[in-house]
């Protein structure tokens, strides 16, 4: 019986299945069929604004702020930021479940 051969094959399967993993979580991602991972979470409102007695500036400031919501929603930059490191991860799952697929594919071979 040869060890490395079915060793081989195992590896092979595991490769395959990560690969075939990440893709299928990839693509429910970004169908929306299941929530985006958060390495990176939005603070919310902890911030109290400041009793400054200046009505206009604070009227200005609250202008410029919904001004902003209507240009950029609050938390794209974070879902953005988030998209890109699950794309990173992404890549990296697949890389190396190549590898191990390709020296699965080289203990077949012997």
């Amino acid at each position: 019986m040869d060890y490395s051969r079915i060793f081989g094959w195992i590896l092979l399967i595991l490769g395959v299945a990560v690969i075939g993993w990440t893709l299928m979580s990839s693509y429910n991602i970004f169908t929306g069929q299941s929530a985006l991972p958060e390495f990176f979470e939005s603070p919310g409102e902890t911030l109290s604004p400041k009793e400054t007695g200046n009505e206009v500036q604070d009227q200005l400031q609250q202008m410029i702020g919904e001004q902003l919501q209507g240009l950029l929603p609050a938390n794209s930059i974070n879902q953005f930021l988030n998209l890109i490191v699950w794309s990173m991860l992404a890549f990296i799952l697949i890389f190396g479940g190549s590898q191990i697929s390709g020296l699965g594919i080289k203990l077949i071979k012997k």
